[in-house]
């Protein structure tokens, strides 16, 4: 890098919070496990993952507990997911689409 491409920050100066860009935000798909509760899923995602030691490849389920307002999801479907913010002690994710009935 050129000494003339590198600005302190007196230069550029503070951001505008308008500028600012926020994150993307993470998504899943998964299978619906459970139903009952009111407005909330409970989704298991399946990850490929290599084995620590070994370097297998490995299955690994993580379970997610999701908000559905519509309550639009049953037992069986398959979902995408979106992370948010949280929504009670263990939701931190929202229904998207039901992808398949």
């Amino acid at each position: 890098m050129s000494e003339e491409s590198i600005k302190t920050v007196e230069e550029v100066g503070t951001p505008s919070p308008a500028s600012i860009k926020r994150a993307l935000r993470k998504t899943r798909v998964g299978e619906v496990i459970s139903d009952k509760m009111n407005k909330t899923i409970v989704v298991k995602v399946v990850s490929r993952v290599p084995h620590p030691k070994f370097r297998k490849i490995v299955k690994k389920s993580t379970k997610f507990h999701a908000h559905d307002e519509k309550n639009e999801a049953k037992l069986g479907d398959r979902v995408t997911i979106a992370e948010c913010r949280p929504l009670s002690l263990l939701k931190r994710w929202r229904l998207v689409e039901v992808l398949k009935h």
